[in-house]
């Protein structure tokens, strides 16, 4: 991030155009969440899994928060510092809701998917010289979110195999 803090494209930093994908995002989140609930419901084994499509998207609206909050407030690529609840309980939902690990995956997977296609669509909004920028923080948050639901995802299920005490 350092290497490009000087760069100025088309008279808009870095930190500018981070801040218009972010607006991006915040603008159209709803139909970036509609768009991956079309991908969901058209992906047979995610719906083996039987729930109503509010129950089923509940997570995103805190993921958009906190992607939106990562792209405002930026951090090395790879920095785990930032911890989301929201995908700590999402992991823990998923396997109570008896998705498995590659659901849980693959449902992280059209969300990034959905998002991209998102700035696609809004791509004239922005400088494409920097997009590049934007689209690593958003793949890097979206992932470490799923990092940290598969945690939660794994320890609810060795939780599922421990003996229960009266």
């Amino acid at each position: 991030m350092d290497d490009i803090k000087d760069l100025v494209v088309k008279g808009r930093t870095p930190a500018e155009v981070i801040n218009i994908v972010a607006n991006i995002l915040e603008d159209e989140a709803n139909s970036t969440i509609k768009d991956w609930l079309q991908r969901v419901d058209a992906d047979e084994l995610l719906l083996t899994i039987s729930m109503d499509d509010k129950a089923r998207s509940c997570h995103l609206p805190q993921l958009f928060e906190e992607l939106v909050y990562r792209l405002r407030n930026p951090l090395e690529l790879g920095d785990r510092r930032l911890v989301s609840r929201s995908a700590d309980a999402h992991g823990i939902t998923r396997r109570r809701q008896g998705y498995t690990a590659a659901m849980l995956v693959d449902e992280s997977r059209m969300l990034q998917v959905s998002i991209f296609q998102t700035l696609h669509l809004n791509v004239h909004r922005v400088d494409a010289e920097l997009l590049l920028l934007s689209v690593m923080t958003i793949a890097d948050e979206v992932d470490s979110q799923l990092a940290q639901a598969m945690t939660s995802f794994i320890a609810e299920s060795i939780v599922d195999t421990e003996p229960i005490e009266a």
